[in-house]
């Protein structure tokens, strides 16, 4: 019963890492299309959206942040 913390953190670990590159990867992504004009909205707000809407927040970029040109 003592290892019940310990599987469910090494099943929850492969998230938690998944989650950082997705927020990695769309910050990458923010800045670059700031760069490029091709953000939708708020260049600050899209970031704040990236960083405090946990793993939402990136995928909500990708779908609706960026330019399709």
């Amino acid at each position: 019963m003592s290892n019940l913390p310990i599987n469910i953190a090494l099943l929850l670990l492969p998230l938690f890492i998944l989650q950082f590159i997705l927020t990695i990867v769309a910050i990458m992504s923010w800045y670059k299309a700031d760069q490029d004009m091709r953000l939708n909205g708020n260049k600050w707000g899209w970031l704040a959206v990236i960083l405090l809407v946990s793993t939402i927040g990136p995928i909500l970029f990708f779908i609706f942040g960026r330019r399709q040109d």
